[in-house]
């Protein structure tokens, strides 16, 4: 007889995340029972908890806070919970209550950049490659053993847009592998230490753009500001341009002709073709 499929339940603070978790769970054979938010509900879908959600199609449960998550999962007595864009986190109690654990999705190679800003750090670091990985869930931030993981090439030509939507094709793609490695009681690959770098928000040190630095560097501080959504600590990267303080949000090194604006760096010139006002 074949075995009924996992009650899987969603941590997950993104509508299209959750639909996307919903559809791959339910194509592998197992039940999408819940999605559990850290917002407002109208910040996830719209719908109050509990109710169907139109993107996915189960239940939303907006947790008020981190303490209600808990007892929000043993009311749902999932047998795996899947973490992706969860903002807290998930105490070892909560954890424990899935029989097979709790699996989140990192977009780096992990260990390299732990923490909130991976995307942001890549881009800041210039590595050559992006990274997804998921692993088993601890106490600790991004620590857990790796079941896993793929890479992507990074160009300057990647926007944010374009590469979360390559990284969630391939985290979706790696799922099948996970669930696998779970149903076989595979315990995973413990994280290298010597490969550890952290990813924390930017702070103060890289807000502001000094003009006589080479321009690749500014040009790279520009686009990391540019992949860190909702990350953001401190306002950046900020510049003295016509007497103004301005934040700067696209710049280039190949000269666009009118649609750019030529500012002379250290070593040559940058094309500046985006600005927001500060304040």
């Amino acid at each position: 007889m074949e075995q009924p499929g996992w009650r899987v339940v969603i941590l997950s603070t993104i509508p299209g995340v959750v639909e996307t978790l919903a559809t791959t769970v339910r194509r592998l054979g197992h039940v999408p029972v819940a999605a559990v938010s850290a917002r407002r509900r109208d910040e996830l879908s719209g719908v109050a908890p509990a109710a169907p959600s139109v993107e996915s199609g189960i239940d939303v449960v907006v947790a008020p806070r981190n303490a209600e998550v808990e007892p929000i999962l043993r009311s749902l007595a999932p047998d795996l919970v899947l973490t992706w864009a969860f903002p807290w986190r998930v105490s070892d109690l909560a954890l424990a209550v899935p029989h097979h654990g709790a699996v989140n999705y990192h977009p780096s190679l992990l260990p390299r950049h732990r923490g909130p800003n991976p995307l942001g750090w890549t881009v800041r670091s210039g590595d050559s490659q992006y990274g997804v990985t998921w692993h088993r869930m601890e106490s600790g931030f991004d620590t857990g053993p790796i079941l896993a993981q793929r890479t992507t090439p990074a160009t300057d030509e990647d926007t944010v847009t374009d590469v979360i939507a390559r990284l969630t094709v391939l985290a979706v793609r790696l799922l099948p592998a996970v669930f696998t490695r779970l149903a076989a009681g595979d315990v995973g690959d413990p994280q290298d230490p010597a490969g550890l770098t952290d990813a924390p928000p930017f702070g103060e040190d890289y807000a502001t753009i000094d003009w006589s630095s080479p321009a690749r560097s500014v040009h790279t501080q520009v686009r990391a500001w540019g992949f860190t959504p909702g990350t953001r600590s401190v306002p950046g990267p900020l510049a003295e341009l016509d007497g103004q303080t301005i934040r700067i949000t696209e710049t280039t090194l190949r000269d666009p002709g009118p649609a750019g604006r030529r500012v002379e760096c250290g070593d040559g010139p940058l094309w500046v073709l985006g600005i927001e006002p500060v304040g």
